[in-house]
């Protein structure tokens, strides 16, 4: 193995992105071009307790890694991680040479003394372990050194600078690698695992691998950069690299193979790469899941990510916690505001009428001459979500999402002064003065992942005046085609496929419940018919 190496973590680190679900051909796939592409690590996975699904990269054992091996080289090696605490060390068998040969084992700093236990363990089975705390740039200097004291007594294959957060600038990187390179045993190699949350990876890695030092350093990337978030360094750029200014040493073809096969299918389906969001989250030292979860809401500008992230209580924003991001975010959008008078003004304008709902999805504009005749032809209270039709006449329009709000403020206080507009209360209105407000919390769900969703706090809100009978126009449902999700390109916005299922899923089943209080038709086609 030459001074650098480069550790691929696709199947790894990637899986976070798809649920680990890769497919069983796909992983030996990814796993042999690998191989042929000369790469000098090659990560399989995950050990994991119970790990049983063969599609997946997690691991029950040892053994179950041997699925995605067809051939091995002797010249490279193929590891495993464990976070501590996912997999008992009765559960790892003895190194025999056929599977894997080394284990990444990631730990916490509250977990280090039972972490260092489990190393050691490890290495007497025979495994080569590289100690991988997380988050290196959140330790002191102080503890830094007492960590690696302690590494020096392990004597691990590796040793891991971390940069969970995606915070390191160039100068954080050397500080922390010559304090590392200075005070660790010479034998034990030193590696680097980065996330691109400020676009950084790369250049990092540049400045890593022109050190001038013969200590032998692991360079982690995956193929596409693949991972959570705004994901990792990628695989292709390092090696390409090493190729032109060091020496000819990764067949890259192999590598756009595997993109080409199997990493760009998985990006139409999922996102991940650099946003605004991942950066805010790496500005303000936050993990990156707290920025994916504020994204996937889709009802935020980042300016509100970043007050909400920036709110994060300092001791609280490096281990992701959903239920507290849950909490804050909520705590943010929660303006409290007495709209009993609001509701008994909207009670007494639909006056019993029969109310038609438009939601902004893509059956609106097919079947826009069906519905323009129906509400011509019928005395409908005609109500539009988070949108105002341009060609269909509306009585009112109820807004519970900022960024929709700030695109149609104009036409709200302009051209459509005579429509009645309820925003709710999370809205920052401004000087706008033709809108009523009601109370933001009072209308959300029970479920997280629909708690904001603006047709089901709009139904919600007629529900608690009396309203028995709704139809519904353009409630479609979410399509993996992003693009088709809406009637207007403009509205188009992104979310992770994962989510838009769970979304259809508790909207599904939200309906249902209403509708055994509430006379709930569909006036389009909706995949929310049940």
């Amino acid at each position: 193995m030459n001074r650098i190496s480069i550790l691929d973590c696709t199947l790894r680190d990637g899986g976070y992105v798809n649920d680990f679900f890769f497919g069983k051909r796909a992983m030996k796939e990814i796993v042999e071009k690998l191989s042929k592409a000369s790469i000098d690590i090659i990560e399989c996975g995950f050990l994991v307790s119970d790990a049983f699904d063969t599609d997946r990269s997690l691991f029950g054992s040892v053994d179950d890694v041997k699925r995605v091996i067809r051939i091995k080289n002797p010249k490279q090696m193929y590891v495993a991680m464990i976070q501590f605490g996912a997999i008992s060390i009765e559960e790892i068998s003895e190194f025999d040479g056929n599977s894997i040969d080394g284990i990444r084992l990631t730990f916490h700093e509250h977990e280090i003394d039972p972490a260092f236990t489990l190393a050691g363990q490890l290495m007497e089975k025979g495994y080569k372990v590289f100690m991988q705390p997380v988050g290196t740039m959140t330790y002191t200097d102080s503890s830094l050194l007492q960590l690696i004291e302690r590494i020096n007594e392990l004597k691990p294959f590796a040793f891991y600078m971390v940069d969970t957060l995606g915070t390191m600038y160039k100068n954080d990187l050397l500080r922390m690698f010559y304090l590392v390179d200075h005070n660790l045993d010479k034998k034990i190699s030193v590696g680097f695992h980065s996330h691109n949350n400020l676009q950084l990876s790369f250049s990092n890695a540049q400045e890593l691998m022109q050190l001038n030092t013969p200590r032998k350093l692991i360079i982690d990337a995956s193929v596409f950069g693949m991972g959570r978030g705004a994901g990792n360094l990628h695989t292709e750029l390092v090696t390409q690299y090493i190729n032109a200014n060091f020496e000819l040493q990764y067949d890259n073809i192999e590598i756009l193979e595997i993109i080409d096969e199997y990493i760009r299918p998985l990006g139409i389906q999922y996102k991940w790469g650099y946003d605004a969001a991942y950066y805010i989250a790496s500005i303000t030292g936050c993990h990156p899941n707290y920025a994916s979860h504020l994204l996937n809401r889709q009802t935020l500008h980042v300016q509100d990510i970043y007050a909400i992230l920036n709110g994060l209580d300092l001791n609280r924003r490096a281990l992701y916690d959903k239920e507290y991001i849950d909490e804050e975010y909520l705590r943010y959008m929660s303006h409290h505001v007495d709209d009993g008078s609001v509701l008994e003004e909207l009670k007494e304008c639909i006056d019993g009428r029969p109310v038609l709902l438009l939601a902004p999805g893509k059956t609106l504009g097919v079947c826009r001459e069906q519905i323009k005749k129906l509400v011509q032809s019928e005395d409908y209270y005609v109500i539009s979500i988070n949108f105002i039709p341009s060609d269909i006449p509306v009585n009112m329009t109820f807004i519970s999402n900022m960024k929709r709000f700030e695109s149609i403020d104009e036409l709200v206080k302009h051209t459509f002064s005579g429509i009645r507009v309820i925003v709710t209360s999370n809205i920052m209105t401004g000087e706008v003065g033709n809108l009523s407000i009601v109370d933001y919390s009072s209308y959300l769900n029970e479920e997280q992942c629909i708690s904001d969703n603006a047709g089901l706090m709009c139904i919600n809100l007629l529900k608690k005046i009396g309203i028995k009978k709704a139809l519904l126009a353009g409630f479609d449902g979410f399509s993996l085609n992003l693009q088709d999700n809406y009637y207007k390109v403009s509205m188009y916005m992104e979310v992770e496929a994962e989510n838009l299922l769970a979304m259809n899923t508790a909207i599904t089943k939200k309906l249902a419940q209403i509708s055994m209080q509430m006379d709930i038709r569909f006036l389009t086609d909706s995949i929310y018919q049940s």
